[in-house]
Protein backbone atom coordinates (compact mmCIF):
# COMPACT_ATOMS: atom_id res chain seq x y z
CA UNK A 1 0.00 0.00 0.00
CA UNK A 2 1.15 3.36 -0.66
CA UNK A 3 2.60 4.85 2.51
CA UNK A 4 1.18 8.50 1.85
CA UNK A 5 -2.58 6.75 1.52
CA UNK A 6 -1.22 4.82 4.63
CA UNK A 7 -0.52 8.10 6.31
CA UNK A 8 -3.35 10.34 5.65
CA UNK A 9 -5.31 6.79 6.84
CA UNK A 10 -3.37 6.85 10.40
CA UNK A 11 -4.06 10.68 10.87
CA UNK A 12 -7.63 10.66 10.23
CA UNK A 13 -8.43 7.57 12.60
CA UNK A 14 -6.16 9.34 15.03
CA UNK A 15 -8.29 12.36 14.95
CA UNK A 16 -11.20 10.46 15.27
CA UNK A 17 -10.41 8.50 18.61
CA UNK A 18 -8.90 11.95 20.00
CA UNK A 19 -12.47 13.69 18.87
CA UNK A 20 -14.20 10.98 21.04
CA UNK A 21 -11.38 11.31 23.97
CA UNK A 22 -12.57 14.85 23.63
CA UNK A 23 -16.15 15.05 23.38
CA UNK A 24 -16.21 11.99 26.40
CA UNK A 25 -13.99 14.11 28.70
CA UNK A 26 -16.31 17.48 27.71
CA UNK A 27 -19.19 15.49 29.15
CA UNK A 28 -17.83 14.49 31.94
CA UNK A 29 -16.52 17.63 33.36
CA UNK A 30 -19.16 20.00 31.86
CA UNK A 31 -20.21 22.46 34.10
CA UNK A 32 -24.23 23.76 33.71
CA UNK A 33 -24.50 27.24 34.46
CA UNK A 34 -27.78 28.69 35.88
CA UNK A 35 -29.86 30.46 33.05
CA UNK A 36 -31.03 32.79 36.15
CA UNK A 37 -27.52 33.95 36.24
CA UNK A 38 -27.78 35.90 32.48
CA UNK A 39 -31.63 36.83 33.87
CA UNK A 40 -30.36 38.20 37.42
CA UNK A 41 -27.54 40.34 35.51
CA UNK A 42 -29.61 41.46 32.92
CA UNK A 43 -31.51 43.15 35.30
CA UNK A 44 -28.39 44.84 37.07
CA UNK A 45 -27.66 48.39 35.83
CA UNK A 46 -24.41 47.48 34.28
CA UNK A 47 -21.69 49.68 36.11
CA UNK A 48 -19.59 46.98 36.89
CA UNK A 49 -18.25 49.39 40.08
CA UNK A 50 -17.32 47.09 42.86
CA UNK A 51 -19.27 48.40 44.85
CA UNK A 52 -21.63 46.17 45.79
CA UNK A 53 -18.32 43.84 47.09
CA UNK A 54 -18.18 41.57 43.80
CA UNK A 55 -16.02 42.10 40.61
CA UNK A 56 -18.54 43.11 38.71
CA UNK A 57 -22.76 42.74 38.04
CA UNK A 58 -22.16 39.22 36.67
CA UNK A 59 -20.14 38.23 39.97
CA UNK A 60 -22.67 40.01 41.90
CA UNK A 61 -25.16 38.07 39.68
CA UNK A 62 -23.53 34.51 40.30
CA UNK A 63 -23.89 35.08 44.10
CA UNK A 64 -27.48 35.68 44.67
CA UNK A 65 -28.56 33.07 42.50
CA UNK A 66 -26.46 30.20 43.90
CA UNK A 67 -26.97 32.04 47.82
CA UNK A 68 -29.69 30.71 49.65
CA UNK A 69 -31.15 34.27 50.20
CA UNK A 70 -29.86 37.41 49.09
CA UNK A 71 -29.34 38.36 52.58
CA UNK A 72 -26.76 41.23 52.73
CA UNK A 73 -26.35 41.00 48.95
CA UNK A 74 -27.00 45.02 47.63
CA UNK A 75 -26.80 46.72 44.05
CA UNK A 76 -25.70 50.71 45.61
CA UNK A 77 -26.02 51.96 41.61
CA UNK A 78 -29.60 49.94 41.34
CA UNK A 79 -30.77 50.91 45.08
CA UNK A 80 -33.96 49.32 46.36
CA UNK A 81 -35.65 49.52 42.98
CA UNK A 82 -33.10 47.10 41.02
CA UNK A 83 -32.87 44.88 44.39
CA UNK A 84 -36.96 44.42 44.22
CA UNK A 85 -36.93 43.32 40.91
CA UNK A 86 -33.88 40.83 41.76
CA UNK A 87 -35.57 39.26 44.97
CA UNK A 88 -38.86 39.04 43.06
CA UNK A 89 -37.44 37.14 39.95
CA UNK A 90 -35.88 34.77 42.92
CA UNK A 91 -39.03 34.70 44.77
CA UNK A 92 -37.44 35.84 47.72
CA UNK A 93 -38.37 38.71 50.54
CA UNK A 94 -35.99 42.09 50.04
CA UNK A 95 -35.29 44.25 52.97
CA UNK A 96 -35.13 47.56 52.03
CA UNK A 97 -32.20 49.75 52.67
CA UNK A 98 -31.78 53.14 52.96
CA UNK A 99 -30.34 55.89 50.47
CA UNK A 100 -26.89 56.75 51.08
CA UNK A 101 -24.52 59.27 49.77
CA UNK A 102 -20.94 60.63 50.06
CA UNK A 103 -19.72 62.40 52.44
CA UNK A 104 -16.59 64.62 52.65
CA UNK A 105 -15.34 64.64 56.10
CA UNK A 106 -13.03 67.66 55.92
CA UNK A 107 -13.87 71.11 55.70
CA UNK A 108 -10.21 72.74 56.01
CA UNK A 109 -10.59 74.90 52.66
CA UNK A 110 -7.57 77.14 51.84
CA UNK A 111 -8.52 80.02 54.29
CA UNK A 112 -9.05 77.54 57.24
CA UNK A 113 -5.86 75.36 56.67
CA UNK A 114 -3.05 76.86 55.28
CA UNK A 115 -0.54 75.87 53.00
CA UNK A 116 3.29 75.29 54.47
CA UNK A 117 4.24 74.21 51.27
CA UNK A 118 3.54 73.08 47.70
CA UNK A 119 3.54 69.53 46.24
CA UNK A 120 5.00 69.81 42.30
CA UNK A 121 5.03 65.90 42.05
CA UNK A 122 2.64 63.25 40.47
CA UNK A 123 -1.39 64.57 41.34
CA UNK A 124 -2.04 62.07 43.69
CA UNK A 125 -3.37 61.86 46.92
CA UNK A 126 -2.10 58.41 47.84
CA UNK A 127 1.40 59.36 46.22
CA UNK A 128 1.85 62.19 48.20
CA UNK A 129 0.62 61.05 51.09
CA UNK A 130 3.38 58.01 50.67
CA UNK A 131 6.13 60.20 50.77
CA UNK A 132 5.03 62.66 53.60
CA UNK A 133 2.85 64.00 55.74
CA UNK A 134 1.41 66.84 52.93
CA UNK A 135 1.34 70.36 52.18
CA UNK A 136 -0.58 71.43 54.98
CA UNK A 137 0.10 71.28 58.80
CA UNK A 138 -2.84 69.10 59.22
CA UNK A 139 -1.42 65.89 58.39
CA UNK A 140 -5.33 64.22 58.40
CA UNK A 141 -7.09 66.74 56.15
CA UNK A 142 -7.94 66.12 52.19
CA UNK A 143 -4.63 66.71 50.01
CA UNK A 144 -7.41 68.10 47.18
CA UNK A 145 -5.83 66.29 44.18
CA UNK A 146 -8.42 64.20 42.85
CA UNK A 147 -7.81 60.34 43.52
CA UNK A 148 -11.76 60.53 44.62
CA UNK A 149 -12.78 62.17 41.68
CA UNK A 150 -10.85 59.95 39.68
CA UNK A 151 -12.52 56.44 41.01
CA UNK A 152 -15.96 57.84 40.79
CA UNK A 153 -17.48 56.14 37.56
CA UNK A 154 -20.97 58.66 37.79
CA UNK A 155 -19.30 62.10 37.56
CA UNK A 156 -20.24 62.59 41.08
CA UNK A 157 -17.46 64.15 42.78
CA UNK A 158 -15.08 66.72 41.60
CA UNK A 159 -12.24 69.10 43.20
CA UNK A 160 -13.22 72.58 43.86
CA UNK A 161 -10.71 74.40 42.39
CA UNK A 162 -11.22 77.41 45.07
CA UNK A 163 -11.47 75.52 48.39
CA UNK A 164 -9.11 72.78 47.00
CA UNK A 165 -11.74 70.48 48.38
CA UNK A 166 -13.91 67.76 47.32
CA UNK A 167 -17.49 68.38 46.19
CA UNK A 168 -20.25 65.77 46.26
CA UNK A 169 -22.91 65.70 43.92
CA UNK A 170 -26.03 64.22 45.44
CA UNK A 171 -28.13 63.49 42.71
CA UNK A 172 -25.36 61.86 40.92
CA UNK A 173 -23.88 59.85 43.56
CA UNK A 174 -24.91 56.48 43.46
CA UNK A 175 -22.93 55.32 46.84
CA UNK A 176 -20.69 52.72 45.14
CA UNK A 177 -17.90 53.89 47.80
CA UNK A 178 -15.36 53.87 45.21
CA UNK A 179 -14.15 57.05 46.02
CA UNK A 180 -13.91 56.15 49.49
CA UNK A 181 -11.43 53.44 48.58
CA UNK A 182 -9.65 55.46 46.64
CA UNK A 183 -8.84 58.29 49.78
CA UNK A 184 -5.87 57.45 51.51
CA UNK A 185 -7.18 59.52 54.21
CA UNK A 186 -10.48 57.53 55.00
CA UNK A 187 -11.98 61.16 54.96
CA UNK A 188 -14.83 59.81 52.57
CA UNK A 189 -17.70 57.82 54.13
CA UNK A 190 -20.93 56.30 53.06
CA UNK A 191 -23.85 57.70 55.69
CA UNK A 192 -27.88 57.60 54.94
CA UNK A 193 -29.35 60.62 53.38
CA UNK A 194 -31.30 60.99 55.80
CA UNK A 195 -34.97 62.79 55.83
CA UNK A 196 -35.01 65.59 52.77
CA UNK A 197 -31.39 65.12 52.28
CA UNK A 198 -30.80 66.71 55.53
CA UNK A 199 -27.78 65.45 57.91
CA UNK A 200 -25.61 66.72 60.51
CA UNK A 201 -21.66 65.70 60.09
CA UNK A 202 -18.71 66.42 61.74
CA UNK A 203 -16.25 67.11 59.50
CA UNK A 204 -13.23 66.36 60.46
CA UNK A 205 -10.30 63.62 61.20
CA UNK A 206 -8.16 65.22 63.55
CA UNK A 207 -7.08 63.59 66.36
CA UNK A 208 -4.25 65.55 67.81
CA UNK A 209 -5.22 67.65 70.95
CA UNK A 210 -7.14 70.96 70.36
CA UNK A 211 -4.72 73.43 70.58
CA UNK A 212 -2.69 70.88 67.91
CA UNK A 213 -5.96 70.93 65.99
CA UNK A 214 -6.67 75.01 66.09
CA UNK A 215 -2.73 75.73 64.88
CA UNK A 216 -3.11 73.97 62.02
CA UNK A 217 -6.99 74.61 61.17
CA UNK A 218 -8.95 77.09 62.69
CA UNK A 219 -12.16 75.25 61.99
CA UNK A 220 -11.03 71.33 62.99
CA UNK A 221 -12.23 69.32 65.91
CA UNK A 222 -11.02 70.21 69.33
CA UNK A 223 -12.46 67.32 71.26
CA UNK A 224 -14.11 69.59 73.58
CA UNK A 225 -17.46 67.04 74.27
CA UNK A 226 -19.45 70.31 73.94
CA UNK A 227 -22.08 68.57 71.05
CA UNK A 228 -21.95 64.99 73.04
CA UNK A 229 -23.36 66.82 76.07
CA UNK A 230 -25.91 68.57 74.65
CA UNK A 231 -27.13 65.60 72.50
CA UNK A 232 -30.32 64.18 73.77
CA UNK A 233 -30.03 61.35 71.69
CA UNK A 234 -26.77 59.83 72.95
CA UNK A 235 -25.62 60.10 68.94
CA UNK A 236 -22.11 61.90 69.35
CA UNK A 237 -19.01 60.04 71.04
CA UNK A 238 -16.00 62.09 71.67
CA UNK A 239 -12.82 59.68 71.30
CA UNK A 240 -9.44 60.65 70.54
CA UNK A 241 -9.88 63.88 70.55
CA UNK A 242 -12.34 63.58 67.95
CA UNK A 243 -16.32 63.99 67.99
CA UNK A 244 -18.30 61.89 65.74
CA UNK A 245 -21.79 61.72 65.53
CA UNK A 246 -23.51 58.01 64.69
CA UNK A 247 -26.08 58.62 61.71
CA UNK A 248 -28.25 55.73 62.63
CA UNK A 249 -28.99 57.60 66.00
CA UNK A 250 -28.93 61.15 65.36
CA UNK A 251 -32.52 62.66 64.87
CA UNK A 252 -31.41 66.16 63.14
CA UNK A 253 -32.23 67.92 66.83
CA UNK A 254 -29.42 70.72 65.49
CA UNK A 255 -28.41 71.21 68.66
CA UNK A 256 -24.83 70.20 68.46
CA UNK A 257 -24.19 72.42 65.57
CA UNK A 258 -25.38 75.75 67.61
CA UNK A 259 -23.17 74.34 70.39
CA UNK A 260 -19.97 73.68 68.55
CA UNK A 261 -17.38 76.36 69.09
CA UNK A 262 -15.11 75.81 66.08
CA UNK A 263 -18.05 74.94 63.97
CA UNK A 264 -16.52 71.62 62.79
CA UNK A 265 -20.26 70.23 63.43
CA UNK A 266 -22.36 70.89 60.14
CA UNK A 267 -25.63 70.82 58.79
CA UNK A 268 -26.41 69.79 55.18
CA UNK A 269 -29.56 70.52 53.25
CA UNK A 270 -31.33 72.30 56.03
CA UNK A 271 -33.44 75.62 55.19
CA UNK A 272 -31.71 79.02 56.30
CA UNK A 273 -32.44 80.33 59.51
CA UNK A 274 -34.63 83.16 58.98
CA UNK A 275 -33.53 86.13 61.99
CA UNK A 276 -36.76 86.77 63.67
CA UNK A 277 -37.39 91.05 63.73
CA UNK A 278 -39.06 92.91 66.39
CA UNK A 279 -41.24 95.56 65.56
CA UNK A 280 -42.04 98.55 68.09
CA UNK A 281 -45.41 97.81 67.47
CA UNK A 282 -44.86 94.10 68.58
CA UNK A 283 -43.12 95.12 71.36
CA UNK A 284 -44.56 94.73 74.94
CA UNK A 285 -46.49 98.34 76.22
CA UNK A 286 -44.26 99.78 78.81
CA UNK A 287 -46.45 100.06 82.45
CA UNK A 288 -47.22 103.49 83.65
CA UNK A 289 -46.02 104.04 87.26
Amino acid sequence: MNILVVTILSLTLMGLVLAVVLYLVAQKFKVVEDPRIDDVEALMPGANCGGCGHAGCRDFAETVVKAPSIGKEFCPVGGNAVMSKVAAYLGQALEEKKPQVAVVRCNGDYDNRERTNYWDGYSSCKVMFALYSGDTGCKYGCAGLGDCEDACKFDAIHINKITGLPEVDEEKCTSCGACVKACPKGIIELRDKGIKNRRVCVLCRNTDKGGLTRQFCKIGCIGCGKCAKVCPFDAITVENNLAYIDFTKCKLCHKCVDECPTHAIQAFNFPPKVPVEVTVDDALPLKND
